[in-house]
């Protein structure tokens, strides 16, 4: 039985998506929103968001990045934004799938690619899948260094038919207001919030979170992390020395198993750094990028 989320009030379809911005397309996993953005000669970078925020999390990033003349990539993971919400397990193979069919669909080849949060596994278990693809790697306050320790609320919404009850009841509040710590900006959060609950309305988006919770997205990905650490792909780490998401020192798990990553941590600064301390990581992430 389908449970009644009764706040996603709208589906996604042809009709719907006429009104949205960016552009979609069809994948053999789902339709997938999208924006592409500067030079089409330029190189590439792909930039993967995290959990549950969408692609408006590299703002910043993107409108600088099509500035100096990248060919830049950002999208919708399955089940978050503005891109289809298919009944199936949200899990890694998932998203490494949706990732590989999209960079075959729009000619991506040899790529820059970054990940923020569950970004970050995301972006690793790519590689560890499809290391010819990608020319360096960044990651900023990734996940997966550790598995996410749980209140006992989020273990009990792990279960079936209480967790759908609880995430129906007081998800959505609880989202909105639990995604301000992302921040150590005050004045930041208002309109962070006003275009994360935007996606909310959609059919599909608490029930994709659920499964992501349940088919291992916060779980540990520390051996995939060694096993990147090992191809020796150039990689760039930033950590806000104030997550209040990812702890800061989980960086030092990452930086064990991705040893020559270049690190840059930030002071008073939460989990989304590039947001935050834009003109600084931009800096950083050109070098880097060799451009």
């Amino acid at each position: 039985m389908t449970f009644p989320y009764l706040d996603e009030t709208l589906a996604l379809n042809d009709e719907t998506r006429k009104e949205l911005p960016g552009s979609f397309i069809t994948l053999p996993s789902g339709v997938t929103h999208f924006e592409e953005g500067g030079n089409p000669k330029g190189q590439p970078i792909v930039l993967v968001h995290g959990f549950s925020v969408p692609y408006f999390i590299y703002d910043p990033t993107f409108e600088f990045l099509c500035s100096q003349g990248f060919r830049v990539l950002r999208y919708d993971l399955l089940g978050r934004g503005f891109s289809d919400r298919p009944r199936m397990r949200y899990d890694a193979a998932l998203f490494v799938r949706q990732l590989r069919e999209l960079l075959e669909a729009l000619d991506f080849k040899r790529i820059n690619l970054c990940g923020v949060s569950m970004g970050g596994p995301v972006t690793s278990s790519f590689i560890a899948a499809h290391p010819e693809y990608v020319k360096k790697h960044i990651m900023i306050d990734p996940s997966g260094a550790r598995a996410v320790t749980l209140s006992p609320f989020l273990k009990a919404v792990k279960m079936p038919v209480f967790g759908e009850l609880a995430i129906g009841l007081f998800g959505t509040n609880s989202m909105i207001k639990g995604i301000a710590s992302d921040l150590f900006t005050p004045e930041l959060v208002q309109q962070f919030q006003e275009k994360y609950q935007v996606q909310m309305q959609y059919q599909g988006f608490k029930r994709a979170i659920l499964s992501s919770m349940r088919n291992g997205m916060l779980d540990s990905f520390i051996e995939t992390y060694k096993r990147i650490g090992g191809l020796k792909i150039p990689t760039l780490l930033f950590w806000g020395k104030q997550d209040a998401t990812v702890p800061f020192e989980h960086s030092a798990d990452i930086i064990r198993a991705i040893p020559h990553a270049e690190f840059h941590a930030f002071e008073d600064c939460g989990h989304i750094p590039h947001y935050e301390r834009a003109s600084e990581v931009n800096r950083i992430l050109l070098e880097f990028l060799g451009h």
